[in-house]
């Protein structure tokens, strides 16, 4: 199983001058243009924290997801949410040849923690022996700032800035999150069960 992100967050929808208000920087941290672009580093190291502890996108962009097999004959949970589209599936047998199965064949369960891709008949295409299926999406909920819930865009900007401000530390460890950024994230996460199905 492996997701890969196909369109990254542009640089002009983040949020910068807002991580600078955050931090109460005077107007000449940034007259050289270098402050912006470390503003954007940490802007993006922050988002895919919160990303990874979520399981949501943020931002709205693509992605592509390839399995072995199928979790359930008739569906097969996302490993991303919010989904908007399924793009395309595609089956590819070993000799990596690929086959794009028609759309009318599947369609998608939108769910706000695990959204599935489920079959318009009895079943998912079958994947071949040895290959894959490679489904494409798009996740996030949706291409500005002010499309992401209020608790994750100041989970985001608190994240960064905590990063800004231990920038000179050594041994600072990047993984550790905040209790106040926990209780912001904390019902946004997926809670996966074990031996879980779906």
């Amino acid at each position: 199983m492996m997701l890969i992100e196909e369109t990254q967050v542009p640089g002009t929808a983040l949020p910068v001058q807002a991580l600078k208000d955050h931090l109460r920087l005077g107007t000449g941290f940034a007259d050289t243009g270098t402050a912006d672009s470390y503003l954007e580093e940490l802007l993006r190291a922050a988002l895919a924290a919160v990303e990874a502890r979520t399981g949501k996108a943020l931002f709205q962009r693509d992605f592509r997801w390839s399995v072995t097999r199928w979790r359930q004959p008739h569906a097969q949970a996302l490993p991303i949410a919010p989904v908007s589209a399924i793009l395309s599936l595609t089956l590819t047998d070993r000799s990596g040849a690929g086959t794009v199965v028609d759309a009318g064949r599947y369609w998608l369960e939108r769910d706000s923690q695990r959204p599935r891709l489920k079959a318009t008949g009895t079943a998912l295409p079958a994947i071949p022996t040895g290959g894959t299926a490679e489904v494409r999406m798009r996740a996030g909920f949706g291409p500005a700032w002010t499309d992401l819930p209020a608790e994750l865009r100041q989970a985001v900007l608190l994240i960064a800035a905590g990063y800004f401000e231990r920038r000179h530390e050594e041994g600072a460890e990047p993984g550790a999150m905040p209790f106040g950024v926990m209780a912001l994230i904390e019902r946004w996460r997926t809670v996966r069960g074990f031996g879980s199905t779906c």
